[in-house]
């Protein structure tokens, strides 16, 4: 019998890419000789934007900023776990003044537990809050001595993973939350092997035996860089091989075309921030 999967609503907070362009190269995927639209970036933001709020969410929006072309990936820009901020600190330097615009955004909608990390920390896109602990990425981008700040300024248990492909630089390209945990159950997540350490695998089979595995189809095309609510669960157009997985577990897939963001090593969790209140 199928499990019955009940979504929850959730706050998110994204950046428009009105400034959006691929000038220079931070990941593999980035390629300034190819040519990139704005316009359809925009076109694809706002129907992911719209995606998201037709399935009850609230969307809330920073205002993009000329001379960061990568603001549109919201999720590297904080990480708020009960009403918590922690900011973020690049690695690039090109990205580095994105960080202090979130902070204004947070500042200025009321957010006082706000902390700047003093170690490289690319926020959400190699934080994943399982509901029960935080799951840190580093390898390529976040300082491995950001996971024990984030224990700290957070308050939550933090499981370090190693990532081990620079096609997959951030642990939101090789690793996303299905179901939060619960009381009575454990969380559940989606995420692909390849992408990690012998021993970072051989945690996550400990601690999530009954895990989605994806392939490198599914990876390559950025499947592993959705949004779930507990039911309905955001992928690019190409992942239908993952949203066959996921229905099968009682998922709802929801399909985006990201074509145009993914240009620049994005997806619908990097452009997501998670708001979580307390």
């Amino acid at each position: 019998m199928q499990e019955m999967r009940v979504p929850t609503t959730r706050r998110y907070l994204m950046c428009p890419p009105r400034h959006f362009a691929v000038d220079y190269v931070i990941n593999p995927w980035m390629d300034p000789t190819q040519p990139v639209s704005a316009d359809k970036a925009v076109a694809q933001w706002t129907e992911l934007r719209d995606t998201y709020r037709r399935l009850g969410h609230t969307v809330e929006e920073i205002d993009a900023q000329p001379g960061l072309p990568d603001m549109v990936f919201a999720a590297n820009s904080g990480t708020v776990v009960d009403g918590r901020v922690l900011g973020s600190r690049f690695r690039a330097p090109q990205r580095a003044a994105e960080a202090e615009h979130f902070r204004r955004w947070f500042v200025e909608h009321g957010y006082r537990d706000i902390t700047m990390p003093e170690k490289i920390n690319e926020a959400e896109g190699d934080f994943a809050w399982t509901g029960a602990l935080l799951l840190a990425g580093t390898g390529f981008r976040t300082d491995p001595a950001a996971h024990a700040e984030a224990q700290e300024v957070l308050g939550v248990p933090v499981v370090s993973l190693h990532l081990v492909d620079p096609r997959y630089y951030h642990l939101d390209t090789a690793l996303f939350v299905l179901a939060e945990a619960t009381d009575a159950t454990r969380a559940q997540i989606v995420y692909y092997p390849e992408a990690f350490s012998a021993g970072s695998r051989r945690v996550l089979q400990r601690l999530f035996p009954d895990a989605v595995l994806a392939t490198r189809e599914d990876a390559e095309c950025f499947g592993l860089n959705g949004v779930s609510d507990g039911r309905n669960v955001v992928l690019p157009v190409e992942a239908t091989r993952l949203g066959e997985l996921l229905a099968d577990r009682g998922y709802e897939p929801v399909y985006v075309d990201i074509s145009e963001l993914r240009k620049a090593g994005g997806g619908p969790k990097c452009c997501t921030l998670e708001i979580r209140k307390g």
